[in-house]
């Protein structure tokens, strides 16, 4: 039986049995049973490799970090993830970057400020869910994910001049990109990091995708 620790592109925390291909952090967020009981304990939700220098240990540890699973970077960063300064500095450093470009800072900031900005961006504190605001298709870089009116239950991947439906297990369809306002999931601070240049690793699916 699949333990729920895989996110979706909502921040939604489901029981699914495809891995995904990043993992990521919010503290401990299960109990001793292996239940989830909060959806997270601190502000710093991280974006991590699968394997690093062979560490490893079992999930759903009692009183360790909860391993959760994306399908790609795209969907940590919808769901209000950054990469790792551990595990993924150089893109830690590359996100790091980018965010002084998009914020017009003169030098980049540090986790913890990134990490505040992210919180209020990204939760609605009125329903401790992700916050999902409405905004023009035509100006989202790649990168970004949404939510369509037709079709308020999916979460589309924003490439190129389209759209690419997420699966747990990969992409699938393709729709032109809308010219009206879309849900957009991605926190609007993250928007901006991807506007200035940051390039997530998406899921090898994405490519068999025709356009």
């Amino acid at each position: 039986m699949a333990h729920r620790n895989r996110v979706t592109p909502f921040g939604e925390i489901v029981a699914d049995p495809a891995r995904g291909t990043m993992l990521g952090n919010r503290g401990v967020i299960h109990d001793a049973e292996g239940r989830i009981r909060r959806p997270w304990s601190t502000t710093r939700w991280i974006c991590c490799r699968l394997a690093f220098k062979g560490w490893w240990r079992p999930v759903m540890q009692p009183d360790r970090w909860t391993h959760l699973f994306f399908l790609d970077e795209a969907v940590a960063i919808a769901a209000g993830h950054r990469p790792c300064a551990e595990c993924r500095r150089e893109a830690y450093n590359a996100w790091r970057a980018a965010w002084a470009r998009a914020h017009g800072l003169a030098a980049p900031p540090l986790a913890d400020a990134m990490d505040r900005v992210l919180q209020a961006a990204r939760i609605d504190p009125a329903t401790r869910r992700q916050r999902v605001v409405l905004h023009p298709a035509a100006d989202l870089p790649d990168g970004a994910m949404v939510a369509l009116p037709d079709d308020p239950g999916g979460a589309w991947l924003v490439l190129g001049g389209g759209l690419r439906r997420w699966t747990s297990s990969g992409y699938a369809e393709s729709r032109p990109r809308p010219s009206g306002r879309v849900g957009l999931l991605t926190p609007l601070p993250s928007v901006a990091v991807l506007a200035a240049g940051y390039r997530p690793q998406l899921h090898p699916s994405v490519a068999a995708v025709p356009s």
